[in-house]
């Protein structure tokens, strides 16, 4: 007999099929919709991306659930603990989105440092001559520091090497890298731009706050495609006012879509695209596609990724 699968959000079309082909599937897109499903059938295994949550309460209105998945790598809307206490498998895809998001950070780079956006702008409102009061500068010779080196955080550390800049950086583990490790208060005084690439947890929750931000040198840029939640925002908004750094930009901010962060999203000096560093063509079917094919196979008997079983050491 085929087992049941909650979907909270959508998945890439070849994602679906195969869900299609190998369980039953159910849409819970919105609150009526996922009280209908959860009233009439027994699910099995419930699927999200980056909105639809995974809480305690959901958890518990599933007796008979044996998997919970993320299309994608952080688990902020899934609750690990509570899963984890029901021996509920916990599946998501590590490393899948490494490539696409040290792209955007460098992308995101190009664009503050060589003040891209406001060029584009200028010339599309027909003012060539804005050319005459371009300020900018490049990548090449500058100091990078990299918050966190994991996987994401080393292809930025490379691709920053491969644009001509010194990489320095700070991590809980060090590893054998070609790289100078500092001291995170060192790199955010050395470094011409800092770029987060830290997971968000009760250690790093605002890391980077005034004092911090005062570490800068006043001609910094701040990167972040990590978590929002990684800075102090009413803190950056000042140091944005007041030149303690020169510019933002940003794939992620604590509230998405952004209330209290709009100061931030339209600063001058800041840069900000809507957390669509990982919503890539192909990043978006290979992460559907590596989640999907190891929710099947935890619910068909069959073993899973072993990498990609979030808490296979609690359910040991």
């Amino acid at each position: 007999m085929k087992k049941n699968v909650l979907l909270l959000e959508t998945v890439a079309d070849e994602a679906f099929a195969i869900l299609q082909k190998n369980v039953n599937v159910f849409a819970g897109y919105d609150e009526a919709g996922l009280s209908n499903v959860l009233n009439n059938e027994d699910i099995h295994a419930i699927i999200t991306r980056g909105k639809g949550l995974i809480n305690k309460p959901l958890i518990d209105a599933c007796p008979h659930l044996q998997v919970v998945a993320r299309c994608g790598v952080g688990l902020d809307n899934v609750d690990v603990a509570a899963a984890t206490a029901r021996k509920i498998m916990v599946i998501n895809a590590p490393g899948s989105n490494a490539a696409t998001i040290a792209e955007h950070t460098l992308g995101l780079m190009l664009m503050l440092i060589r003040n891209m956006y406001e060029s584009v702008t200028q010339v599309k409102q027909n003012n060539w001559a804005w050319r005459n009061q371009y300020t900018g500068d490049e990548l090449n010779g500058k100091t990078l520091g990299v918050l966190g080196m994991g996987n994401i955080g080393k292809r930025v550390a490379r691709l920053g090497d491969a644009f001509g800049m010194e990489v320095v950086y700070w991590s809980k583990s060090t590893g054998d890298l070609p790289y100078k490790y500092l001291a995170m208060e060192d790199v955010l005084r050395q470094s011409d731009i800092v770029s987060l690439h830290l997971p968000f947890n009760g250690e790093t929750d605002k890391i980077i706050g005034e004092k911090q931000l005062h570490l800068m040198k006043s001609g910094a840029l701040l990167i972040n495609t990590a978590r929002g939640a990684l800075i102090d925002h009413p803190a950056l908004l000042q140091a944005l006012n007041t030149g303690i750094i020169a510019g933002y930009a940003a794939d992620v901010l604590p509230d998405e879509p952004p209330v209290e962060s709009l100061g931030i999203v339209q600063h001058p000096r800041a840069i900000v695209t809507p957390h669509s560093g990982s919503l890539t063509a192909a990043t978006y079917r290979q992460i559907c596609l590596l989640t999907i094919n190891n929710v099947v196979a935890a619910l068909t008997g069959k073993q899973p990724d072993l990498n990609s079983i979030y808490n296979r050491d609690a359910l040991q």
